[in-house]
């Protein structure tokens, strides 16, 4: 087998293994929603169901609420470094923008997922 024969095969085996990869994985492929921080934001967009008293009062103040936070989670940035890991609860720092400002969000959520898999938004800066 010459040269020129092996890299027609390998072509056409990485353009059948792309589009394979493509129709199996879509725009999960391409859009880097497999990365730790997408995830994030996934699990926080769909389980930001609850808010502490006193972040609700801070949300009635600014006339937000808990959906209208869950909307604009795809644009958040997560700050993993300034977020705190306890034994069994995960406190992020959660930027985002909305209505032309700023805010910062301590989310909580809880380590095992099988006892509460919500978030609790604990505060807003």
């Amino acid at each position: 087998m010459d040269l020129q024969r092996r890299l027609t095969l390998y072509l056409i085996g990485l353009i059948i293994g792309g589009g394979a990869a493509y129709f199996f994985y879509g725009e999960r492929l391409t859009s880097g929603a497999w990365m730790p921080e997408a995830k994030l934001r996934q699990r926080l967009r769909n389980t930001l169901v609850k808010a502490t008293p006193a972040a609700q009062s801070e949300l009635d103040a600014r006339g937000l609420s808990l959906s209208d936070l869950r909307q604009r989670m795809d644009s958040a940035r997560i700050n993993l470094g300034a977020s705190v890991r306890g034994d069994d609860s995960l406190i992020y720092m959660v930027t985002t923008p909305l209505r032309g400002k700023e805010l910062t969000l301590r989310i909580g959520t809880l380590r095992d997922f099988d006892r509460d898999s919500t978030a609790t938004l604990l505060g807003i800066r």
